[in-house]
């Protein structure tokens, strides 16, 4: 079917799939690759399309600001404070942000946020034309971009499952989470590639360029206010907390939570990579081994993306978060162990791919086991759960390395992984049984 002739109201959860091989298994190579039929839905499709442009531009600031810090001070320990600058706003306005996503027009929120974006990536643009060199003003501005992402995290995420029906969910997810893991790989390069040639003021400026796309783009999808036909006044404190109680009360959605917790902070070990790159893999040229270990993971993700046809239609959510854990435990495990560089990014690949799988249904999970009126706050949590993590993997990993080894701390992350997951499945039976 032609996609021009989807009309708008196929995009909501109630419309039903017309994909011709969804009774049926798909034959040869279309049932491997990415199932597309979210893309069937031109609301969905225009958001999709947004995402593709950001995801990269998003990079070029990503890159941009530490370079610029770093070029300002000379010092490392500035770019990490910068980070945990940004890290509270992030935190902070992610919670309040579900809480308003809860409560207004989701397709509002998404434009002020996402023109706020722009501003911020325009002001990074001007301090840097400008020849300003301040880093209390850098620290300022990311923590502002933060705060912004933070209010329109949730809300972009909860609107999907206003645009796709429940068991497209997953497909959705997986071609969202795939486009954000490909401009985590090509962002970067193409910075390191523009920075000679442009200059890093134009990195910014690029960005907030890319920003006028997706502004566009969510100007042109329907109105998304909250279902009860009413919004709520306001957004506040006790909103957030009811966002956790309500988490708390339905186990399914505390154990998607959890598994995130359990994979990312015990089996994220990108902060023992520089160690092992000198100490493990000098060999093969230290420079090459700490860009191997750093992009195998987001490679293995886009992989998992591009094959998710594989998976994105299995019902069974549950198991599938469970099996993707464990196997991303096992594959840390097998990383830590690993004494060529070869195998070792082989097991950070596979890892890459069991994150894909995880973060798929994790999300898919999140949409369809929550009401639209309290999608907003889980995913609020979720942003903060995704940031935090593997921030709090950095310190725990670091200590570890430093106490037991590189190898040792990495190996027994990934077993604890497997044993800690399994114990939560085996303990709390709601994961292992919901389906969609």
């Amino acid at each position: 079917m032609d996609t021009s002739e989807t009309s708008e109201s196929d995009t909501g959860p109630g419309a039903k799939s017309r994909d011709p091989q969804q009774g049926g298994r798909r034959r040869g190579w279309r049932r491997w690759a990415m199932d597309t039929r979210p893309l069937r839905r031109p609301a969905y499709r225009r958001l999709w399309s947004s995402t593709i442009v950001t995801a990269v531009g998003s990079q070029l600031t990503a890159v941009a600001v530490p370079k610029q810090i770093y070029d300002i001070t000379g010092s490392s320990a500035w770019v990490g404070a910068a980070s945990l600058a940004g890290l509270l706003p992030l935190i902070v306005f992610a919670l309040w942000g579900g809480a308003v996503a809860d409560t207004m027009d989701r397709r509002k929120l998404l434009l002020i946020t996402n023109i706020g974006i722009a501003v911020t990536s325009l002001l990074f643009w001007v301090q840097a034309v400008t020849g300003m060199e301040s880093v209390a003003a850098l620290m300022l501005l990311l923590a502002l971009q933060q705060a912004f992402w933070g209010l329109n995290a949730p809300a972009r995420n909860a609107s999907i499952a206003r645009l796709v029906p429940d068991d497209e969910l997953a497909a959705a997810n997986a071609l969202g989470s795939t486009v954000m893991q490909t401009g985590q790989v090509v962002g970067p390069l193409l910075a390191g590639a523009l920075i000679p040639v442009v200059g890093l003021a134009e990195l910014y400026l690029i960005d907030a360029l890319a920003l006028c796309v997706t502004v566009w783009a969510v100007h042109r999808l329907p109105a998304l206010p909250p279902l009860s036909g009413a919004a709520v006044r306001r957004a506040g404190l006790r909103e957030v907390v009811a966002g956790f109680r309500y988490i708390a009360r339905h186990k399914v959605l505390l154990l998607s939570f959890l598994a995130d917790i359990v994979a990312m902070v015990l089996g994220m070990p990108r902060a023992l990579f520089p160690q092992l790159a000198a100490e493990g893999y000098a060999g093969h040229g230290e420079g090459l081994a700490l860009g191997l270990l750093f992009a195998a993971i987001p490679i293995g993700a886009v992989a998992g993306g591009v094959f998710s046809g594989t998976f994105s239609r299995a019902r069974r959510h549950g198991w599938m978060v469970i099996g993707a854990v464990v196997v991303w435990g096992a594959a840390i495990a097998g990383f830590g162990l690993s004494s060529s560089l070869w195998l070792a990014v082989a097991f950070l690949v596979v890892a890459g791919v069991a994150d894909m799988v995880s973060m798929v249904f994790r999300g898919a999970i999140l949409l369809s086991a929550a009401t639209d009126e309290m999608r907003g706050r889980m995913q609020g949590v979720f942003t903060v759960v995704v940031a935090g993590g593997p921030r709090l993997a950095d310190v725990l990993h670091g200590g570890a390395g430093s106490a037991f080894g590189a190898r040792e701390a990495v190996a027994g992350g990934g077993l604890l992984v497997v044993v800690a997951m399994l114990a939560l499945a085996a303990a709390i039976p709601a994961l292992r049984r919901y389906r969609v």
